[in-house]
């Protein structure tokens, strides 16, 4: 019997995410108790690099999804390219 990756379980999944969302709640809450040293003031908002590097990663996205529509081709772009002629 073929033995199945550890990340095929959605219990190992359910698991995984878990332990992200904690860090990343423990990572945001200690931003509280711990002195950051600010150079700009909107970085000493509560949660503000949680939130830069979201809106960060959304926007990295929303980029990578215009710059597909822009340079897809369709399936059969390559069929009528022979290089034996």
């Amino acid at each position: 019997m073929k033995q199945k990756h550890w990340l095929d379980n959605p219990d190992n999944v359910r698991l995984l995410w878990r332990g992200f969302l904690l860090t990343l709640v423990l990572t945001v809450a200690l931003g509280a108790l711990i002195d950051l040293h600010p150079h700009f003031p909107i970085e000493s908002w509560f949660g503000f690099y949680a939130a830069y590097g979201f809106l960060a990663c959304l926007l990295m996205i929303i980029v990578a999804k215009a710059m597909g529509l822009l340079l897809k081709r369709p399936d059969t772009f390559y069929e009528g390219d022979h290089c034996d002629d």
